[in-house]
């Protein structure tokens, strides 16, 4: 009989395979309480099992191949050094000796401990980061029982791995070995499950649950990474169809790489910019592969997390210098930290109150942060000042409300010049200074913002959810998580008219950009500016290359003026027809 089940599609694409279930073993976790005599021994037995967890992880990282996609090395180097930071290898270890516990319950306190942190996290990229904490945490469990580093003798060529999650060490062995795709229980579109699939080009599907409760190794699959659906013990006419569709995939995969040197222009005309978000240095290696414009966000939070300290000024300057030199002059938009009250920023130099704010979404983040915290943002605007000076560089601050902000902000940036310049340290004097309107009221109030800045970048993500007030990853409310709500879409072309009559670009940055059923609204819309992750750009530029800005508008016009559902999917399917 033929079992239907679906998830969240992750990474498109086609699979037919047998299933292959791992049922790991868990870790008791439970606590344990030690004599005094006991402890250093207990301690020990924890050292060496984070130098096992990170010897394996070595070894996964020596046999990653030279041509695998750079995100699968750079999240087990981040494996392997959150294994030698404190909160890891010191903090666990004081636990056993204060509260004369076993390794394992040292272990599970500290991990809910940063879960809570992480947890509790606005940005839904950086929530998502306690993957590498519970990988990381796994890994030295498995090797307190094990007790040796364990050999690896599955194999999974061409088969679909159903697994609870899976890791950036799993993920060099589909790589080597060949899988055809995988299942997760757990997991977002955010995880690290999801983000290696995609830049591996691996079918897959994550929040399936209890999944490896119904499948059973050797059963026949068939997955549809798109629309997030598994079948299991498909029937003939079943399998045929979707060996179909898998052809046509790869088909036109085959296709969309042709597009990597194609000007992007509209069919009348419409000159596009088309350019990528990035997290980590190794993004860089994917935007080269697909031939971007440039960096239209480059989000650095990742330099605050996960330390004890904030960064200083020259591991700043020296990230933003690396980015710029591998860009060989294409412009690199740089967001101030979007730290705040939803993220852990309680630094050795960073005033705290200690205490979690009510509603992190709505607290001191992002410039209210940024403003209320002068020697942290000084910190961070002399590093990118400097490395302007080495290529085109643009600075973008997030969170934006008011033009008071502004005009605080900019009085800064002119302090920061002057004070680069007693010391003989060059800069770009004509920096452009741009705003993320992600907050209904600076979408509203975009005409008065643009006066003052050199450009504009629509945050979608969290404009939508403001604008709906709900968060989408909350699954008892995301259903209403609606890009093409009216309001949402009057919001986004406030935005794109008040720069139109300031006169200033308009991008847009959110994951509306990357999606092929929206941008060619966006285009409707005015929009000729687009930002995204790598995997996504040229499957953007097909949409809008063949696509008629003067045909489209008339549908997102009419979008914007109806809610209703049957409506709106009519008009999203004529604005998409080829």
């Amino acid at each position: 009989m033929t079992l239907m089940f679906n998830g969240i599609g992750v990474s498109k694409g086609f699979a037919i395979g047998e299933a292959h279930v791992l049922l790991r073993n868990q870790v008791d976790v439970a606590a344990r309480k030690l004599t005094k005599k006991q402890v250093p021994a207990e301690c020990r037995r924890l050292r060496k099992a984070i130098k096992i967890a990170k010897a394996e992880l070595l070894t996964a990282r020596d046999n990653i191949p030279e041509d695998a996609p750079s995100d699968i090395s750079a999240f087990i180097e981040t494996h392997i050094l959150m294994l030698d930071d404190g909160l890891l290898s010191d903090t666990p270890v004081d636990i056993i000796k204060t509260e004369q516990c076993n390794a394992e319950a040292a272990l599970q306190q500290q991990r809910e401990a940063m879960a809570k942190v992480f947890g509790s996290m606005e940005d839904e990229y950086l929530a998502t980061r306690i993957d590498d904490v519970n990988h990381v945490i796994d890994a030295v469990l498995n090797a307190l029982v094990s007790g040796e580093e364990k050999a690896t003798t599955e194999n999974w060529k061409g088969q679909i791995v159903i697994a609870d999650d899976l890791s950036p060490a799993d993920t060099v062995l589909m790589q080597n070995q060949g899988v055809a795709g995988f299942i997760t229980e757990t997991g977002g579109q955010l995880s690290h499950t999801a983000i290696l699939a995609r830049s591996l080009g691996i079918p897959a599907i994550v929040g399936v649950h209890n999944i490896r409760q119904y499948v059973r190794t050797g059963e026949m699959l068939t997955l549809d990474g798109k629309l997030g659906l598994l079948l299991a013990e498909p029937t003939a006419a079943m399998l045929s169809d979707v060996r179909k569709q898998q052809k046509a995939f790869r088909q036109k995969q085959r296709d969309l790489n042709k597009l990597i040197d194609t000007p992007a222009v509209t069919q009348d005309g419409v000159s596009l910019q088309l350019s990528v978000n990035i997290e980590i240095e190794d993004d860089l290696k994917a935007l080269k592969r697909i031939n971007a414009d440039a960096v239209g966000l480059y989000r650095t939070e990742f330099m605050y997390l996960n330390r004890d300290t904030t960064p200083t000024e020259q591991e700043h300057f020296k990230a933003y210098t690396k980015v710029i030199r591998a860009l060989k002059g294409a412009p690199l938009t740089i967001r101030t930290a979007d730290l705040g009250a939803d993220k852990d920023i309680s630094h050795a130099h960073v005033a705290s109150s200690g205490t979690m704010a009510h509603n992190p979404a709505m607290g001191l983040r992002g410039i209210r942060l940024c403003l209320n915290e002068p020697a942290l943002f000084v910190t961070q605007l002399r590093a990118i000042l400097r490395a302007s000076a080495k290529g085109p560089v643009r600075i973008l601050l997030p969170m934006l409300t008011t033009v008071a902000e502004i005009t605080q902000t900019l009085a800064i940036i002119e302090s920061v010049k002057e004070a680069l310049s007693e010391e003989g340290l060059e800069y770009d004097e004509h920096i452009e200074v741009g705003g993320m309107i992600e907050v209904p009221a600076a979408a509203i109030a975009a005409d008065q913002l643009a006066q003052h800045l050199d450009f504009l970048s629509i945050g979608t993500n969290d404009l939508i959810q403001y604008t709906m007030a709900i968060d989408r990853v909350d699954d008892q409310v995301n259903y209403l998580y609606d890009p093409l709500h009216p309001a949402v879409l009057q919001l986004i072309k406030y935005t794109i008219e008040a720069g139109q009559k300031a006169n200033i670009p308009v991008a847009l940055c959110g994951d509306m950009a990357s999606d092929t059923r929206f941008v060619r609204v966006l285009l409707g819309l005015g929009l000729s500016e687009f930002s995204m992750p790598p995997n996504s750009l040229l499957a953007v530029k097909h949409s809008l290359i063949n696509a008629r800005r003067v045909r489209v508008r008339r549908f997102s016009t009419a979008l914007m003026k109806t809610s209703d559902p049957e409506e709106q999917a009519s008009l999203l399917e004529r604005i998409n027809r080829s």
